[in-house]
This record gives C-alpha cells, structure tokens and sequence, in this order.
C-alpha cells in the first residue's frame, strides 16, 4: 500500500491552508494557543473585510479639494483605514469575527473552546 505524503515545497510550519493548522494540525499544541490563534485569525479575517469595505465605500467619494490629493494623501488614507479596520475588529464591530470563531470550533470539535470576547 502507497502512503500519500504533503510536498516538500512548504516549509516546515507552512501549510498550504493556514486554517489546516488551526483545525488540528498541531494537536499536541496546548487549547488556550489554538484558541488565542483561532482568534487572533478570525479577527484578523474581519480586520480584511472591514479594510476591503472602507476601501470600497472611499472609492465611492469624490476627492478632497481642500488639502489637494495626491499619492501622499492616498497612501496615508489608506493606512488610517487599515487603523480603523484593525481597531474595528478588535472590539467586534461587525462581529464576523466571533461567528466565524464560533462556527470553525463548532467544526473542529475544540470542545473546551470558548468565547473569550465580550458579547454585546
């Protein structure tokens, strides 16, 4: 019998789906670190969607005559809203985060996961 093994062409840690990792790929790995890097993953996903909508609806505004525009001001923009984004999700704006958190413990049968966000 053949035993299928992953590439070689991911580094040691590396997989080719991060959430792999999280799902129990590291079951020797202690529940309150999979649950931190559960959450820190899931707040990080909520942090690029709320990114990605600001950058959507800044897109729809017209340019600000007052202080000029320019690829300065656009750059800058553009991290004030990565700022907002990441504050946003730390604090569960949206709260895509949290259910997202809910739904892949459901999944991985990480039964002594829990919440540890505040909920509204």
């Amino acid at each position: 019998m053949t035993t299928i093994t992953k590439p070689a062409i991911f580094p040691e840690g590396l997989t080719p789906n991060p959430l792999e990792k999280l799902a129990g790929g590291e079951k020797n790995a202690p529940a309150g670190k999979q649950n931190a890097e559960l959450k820190k993953t899931t707040q990080d996903f909520e942090a690029l969607f709320i990114g990605m909508m600001l950058k959507s609806m800044r897109s729809t505004v017209g340019k600000d005559t007052l202080t000029g525009g320019g690829h300065g001001e656009e750059a800058y923009r553009s991290l004030l809203d990565q700022e907002y984004a990441q504050e946003a999700a730390r604090g569960g704006a949206l709260g895509i985060g949290r259910a997202l958190e809910e739904q892949l413990v459901r999944h991985t049968g990480q039964s002594d996961a829990h919440d540890s966000r505040s909920k509204p």
